[in-house]
């Protein structure tokens, strides 16, 4: 546990939350600050800051956890569909440092959008960047 960190405190129980799912990795509580109703996070017990530390096996845990609120969410709320973020530095718009999954319900005409616009990239740029990828995964 890291003891700056809010999420920490949260998954070890010594802060409030509304807790919906506990196991011995993982705390999964519905956001204070909904995009939607039924909106929740999935935060391992475990700190780690971002993606790029998390270890496959928590990873793994998580999407499979994932699956499995999802399926509640849907049951429970009848929700016509449900967006899976996972932000990852300021920029990406992380604000609280220590990974956490979002999983927020979307009805019909609930007014939120999480799209992203989409134009034709550089066909170009694709094929370099892909082999630069295929490189390093090598």
């Amino acid at each position: 546990m890291k003891d700056d960190c809010i999420f920490c405190k949260i998954a070890a129980g010594k802060i409030p939350s509304a807790t919906i799912y506990e196991d011995s990795h993982f705390r999964v509580f519905l956001d204070i600050n909904p995009a939607t109703k039924g909106h929740c996070l999935i935060v391992p017990k475990e700190h780690f800051e971002n993606i790029y530390e998390l270890d496959a096996d928590t990873a793994g845990k998580a999407f499979v956890l994932a699956t499995l609120i999802s399926r509640a969410l849907k049951n429970v709320l009848g929700c016509d569909g449900l967006n899976v973020v996972q932000n990852n530095g300021p920029i990406a718009g992380q604000s609280v440092f220590h990974f956490h999954m979002h999983l927020i319900p979307r009805y019909r005409d609930d007014g939120l959008s999480l799209l992203v616009e989409q134009e034709p990239g550089d066909m170009e740029e694709i094929q370099r960047i892909r082999q630069l990828l295929k490189d390093e995964l090598q």
